[in-house]
């Protein structure tokens, strides 16, 4: 019998978190995450991992397990349950945000809630979830329990020595687990290039309590929905220093409901108020707790940023307070909303100019320290950039583990007779685009041409030709589109082109010859003129 993880997303992008285990000829996924759009991906709204691989062996795969609630490891459950549906095993916390999401989908979820550290059997597939510390509660890693020994999947971790919940990474367990011998560890790469410890996130407690009680109107502050730690913190600030809050944006309503329920939120019951009820009171009673830290441009505090807010009208005494880093990609977004906020007037506080967010993963030290517990006879880095996997792979080497390999999306590892084996390009691994809530109707060509389209602009050319003698019957008209401010000059030249070039033709001829033709003479002299490359298209209409 042997192990094999073919690695479907999160090896080269921060998101897509997902790898897939086989044993005895059956499969179970560890996550099932999405990933935010970078700039360049053009009216996409979400990026899944590409599932053919295990959509074309739907009838082997036995469950989905999950190490956390982020977006990024269970935020495309939905569409994979749509074509594989089987159960999904975490923690309490993970599968109830899984649950609410999978539901809006329209699909009815077999979710089934694992306690830590208990072993769970699952087809052939032995596991238990270990807590670990993370910006989310209930965040766990998952060992499995093989043939080939001990695989451990480290999940996203710190290690947080006072977390809010009192809950740090378990390493009496990792220990213990080291012991039995960890033949592979899958492990958090996010922050193998940051040198050190990754502060606690309760150090956030004194700062973001200076803020709020040195704001003397309202605070807005933002955060991810998920981060119910960041989340606590700023409820106690605000409660400390006698303000109310409300909670703004739909994850973050629903998120916060679901957390109280399951009693990881402590939410003074006299101090929570609905949005229009929070705004009867004097400003420096109250707090907003938001939506919106990265930027997105339907968020709530984006759009408090451009004055659309149907609640939330900005005044130079408001004070805003970004308590989130952005994702790799959301750099810009990000910055344009900080612009925004402080044209209405607002002082703003972020992560660039104050103490206000820590990262949920683990560091340099943190990760030597976890190798250090572990003692894997082999490491494989996973979750984040290839830059972040290579510094990992190079800290493993330095700590001396016996077999280190730097993988990449598609690839795939297998544990045959104690032999670990590397294998390149294993599976497909596209990116798959959501576009408008549908799945996997934009492809890369389709994203190449909006580009082309936002950067170079498009021409329009209308001629009607007699392609039985090639006179020019209509035409040619030609029109443009973000070519220039003043493009008269440059079609009146690419109109002369495109008489020159169907009179060298030899008639008779087909419309597909006349509409080359047209496109090759026009981005010709465009290109000669300006040095663009617009998106030519040729309407010939046949006379």
């Amino acid at each position: 019998m042997s192990v094999r993880i073919s690695f479907l997303g999160g090896l080269g992008e921060v998101g897509r978190n997902c790898a897939s285990v086989e044993i005895d000829g059956r499969l179970a996924l560890i996550d099932c995450g999405l990933m935010f759009p970078e700039e360049d991906m053009l009216g996409v709204d979400l990026v899944l991992p590409d599932f053919t691989s295990i959509i074309e062996r739907r009838k082997d795969v036995e469950c989905v397990i999950l190490t956390h609630g982020h977006e990024d490891h269970i935020g495309a459950l939905a569409y994979f349950l749509r074509a594989v549906p089987v159960p999904i095993y975490g923690t309490e916390l993970a599968v109830s945000f899984a649950r609410s999401r999978i539901l809006e989908a329209g699909l009815e979820p077999d979710l089934r809630p694992v306690p830590l550290g208990k072993w769970t059997t699952a087809g052939p597939f032995k596991f238990q979830l270990v807590g670990v510390s993370h910006s989310v509660p209930q965040g766990a890693a998952v060992a499995l329990d093989t043939e080939e020994g001990i695989v451990l999947h480290s999940g996203d971790f710190k290690l947080d020595p006072t977390p809010i919940d009192g809950k740090p990474t378990d390493l009496p367990t990792f220990a213990e687990l080291g012991k039995r011998g960890v033949k592979l560890l899958l492990s958090d790469s996010t922050n193998a290039e940051v040198p050190g410890f990754v502060p606690s996130e309760s150090s956030l407690g004194p700062s973001l309590y200076e803020l709020i009680v040195e704001s003397h109107g309202r605070v807005i502050t933002a955060c991810f929905a998920s981060h119910l730690h960041r989340v606590q913190q700023i409820v106690n600030a605000a409660v400390d220093d006698g303000r109310s809050f409300a909670f703004l944006g739909r994850s973050m309503l629903k998120n916060t409901e679901i957390a109280k329920d399951l009693g990881l939120l402590d939410l003074p019951e006299d101090r929570l108020l609905d949005i229009d009820e929070l705004l009867k009171l004097p400003p420096e009673r109250t707090a907003i707790i938001s939506t919106g830290s990265q930027g997105e441009p339907f968020a709530a505090l984006s759009l408090m940023a451009s004055g659309e807010h149907r609640f939330v009208d900005l005044t130079p005494e408001d004070t805003v307070i970004i308590s989130a880093k952005p994702i790799p990609g959301n750099e810009t977004r990000v910055s344009r909303v900080i612009n925004g906020l402080l044209r209405k007037g607002a002082t703003v506080f972020h992560g660039n100019n104050s103490n206000v967010h820590v990262s949920g993963h683990a560091a340099q030290e943190e990760l030597k320290t976890f190798i250090n517990v572990v003692r894997p006879d082999a490491l494989v880095p996973v979750h984040g950039e290839y830059r972040h996997l290579n510094a990992h792979a190079k800290l493993a080497t330095q700590m001396n583990v016996p077999n280190v390999i730097l993988a990449e999306d598609g690839d795939a590892v297998s544990l045959t007779n104690g032999v670990l084996k590397h294998h390149r390009n294993a599976i497909p691994c596209d990116y798959i685009y959501v576009d408008g809530g549908e799945l996997g109707d934009v492809r890369e060509d389709v994203l190449r041409d909006r580009r082309q389209l936002a950067d170079d602009g498009v021409v329009v050319i209308t001629v009607g030709v007699n392609r039985r003698n090639g006179e020019i019957l209509i035409g040619p008209d030609v029109d443009s589109h973000g070519l220039t401010d003043d493009p008269k000059e440059i079609l009146d030249a690419a109109s002369q082109a495109v008489v020159a070039e169907l009179g060298n033709i030899k008639y008779p001829t087909d419309l597909d010859t006349l509409r080359r033709h047209v496109r090759k003479s026009a981005a010709k002299v465009i290109r000669k003129r300006i040095d663009r490359r617009p998106v030519v298209l040729p309407v010939v209409i046949e006379s």
